[in-house]
């Protein structure tokens, strides 16, 4: 890689004074202009979150990481360092429901969200989608059984080392990843999931909240793990609903929602404006 560059770092540690300072003349002291900069301390778990972006005249992203390397240790401080000229390479799930794999592909096309896509993985037929312009992204049909659920996950994890993948979303994606993918995944699958959680977990949550009543719905975009729909939270929106609304109406009020969650989502990611914090997540907005 040529030397050179802009460079966003992430980084977390132990919240202590003087960590802007050191992490700052760190990067002057080789020659790195600083031009965003956004940080966060937390009081309850005593973490301190920092988000910054900076231009490298001379150094690569390896001697980046090696000075970083070097002087993280003495601030217990784990970090990621990404050159943005980097795509990050995306892999999207999708079952029956593909309006949020639609408004994704769109938006993608038209330069909104920066990423490669490496494949798109289904559990129905690519004629179920004839109506969608895949192009040359290539497209993996992963039928789901009860009884050859480990299959197709060992499938589907190939298919991910494979790409390359180093995000893997779930455009209402209407399968359960067992405990061992989910925990291979941790900080790098995100769900879009149609209710605003915590309420109305699991499936058919637009007719949960029906029963119930409620004046307002939404959606939720949230890291995957082993606890159905518990993941750390991203990004959520809502829409007033009134008593004569019907399921149905709730569904398509609904499908408005989560392809705008789940493209905030996305750009948030993409930038490296989400930071997890134990169960909750740091989101730095621009």
């Amino acid at each position: 890689m040529s030397a050179g560059g802009q460079f966003v770092l992430t980084l977390s540690c132990p919240d202590r004074a003087g960590i802007v300072a050191a992490v700052s003349n760190h990067l002057a002291a080789h020659d790195c202009n600083i031009i965003e900069a956004q940080q966060f301390g937390d009081p309850e778990t005593g973490r301190f979150f920092m988000r910054l972006v900076f231009e490298s005249a001379r150094l690569a992203a390896a001697e980046l990481e090696a000075g970083l390397d070097a002087f993280a240790p003495a601030l217990r401080m784990q970090w990621t360092l990404r050159d943005r000229a980097q795509r990050r390479r995306v892999l999207l799930l999708v079952s029956k429901f593909d309006h949020c794999l639609a408004d994704v592909l769109y938006r993608w096309r038209i330069g909104e969200l920066p990423m490669e896509i490496v494949g798109i993985v289904a559990n129905h037929p690519r004629d179920t989608y004839r109506h969608l312009d895949f192009d040359a992204i290539p497209f993996h049909y992963l039928p789901t059984g009860k009884h050859d659920k480990a299959a197709q996950e060992a499938r589907l994890w190939a298919l991910i080392e494979q790409s390359g993948a180093e995000l893997v979303v779930l455009a209402r994606y209407m399968q359960v990843l067992s405990s061992e993918l989910a925990s291979r995944l941790s900080g790098r699958c995100i769900n879009i999931h149609h209710s605003f959680l915590p309420g109305f977990k699991g499936a058919r949550p637009y007719h949960q909240a029906h029963r119930r009543g409620v004046k307002l719905i939404g959606a939720t975009a949230h890291f995957v793990t082993a606890d159905l729909d518990e993941g750390p939270i991203i990004e959520q929106d809502i829409e007033r609903v009134s008593h004569g609304d019907t399921p149905d109406d709730l569904v398509r009020i609904g499908r408005d929602i989560e392809r705008r969650v789940l493209a905030r989502t996305l750009r948030l990611y993409l930038d490296d404006r989400v930071l997890l914090n134990g169960g909750k997540t740091v989101v730095f907005t621009s």
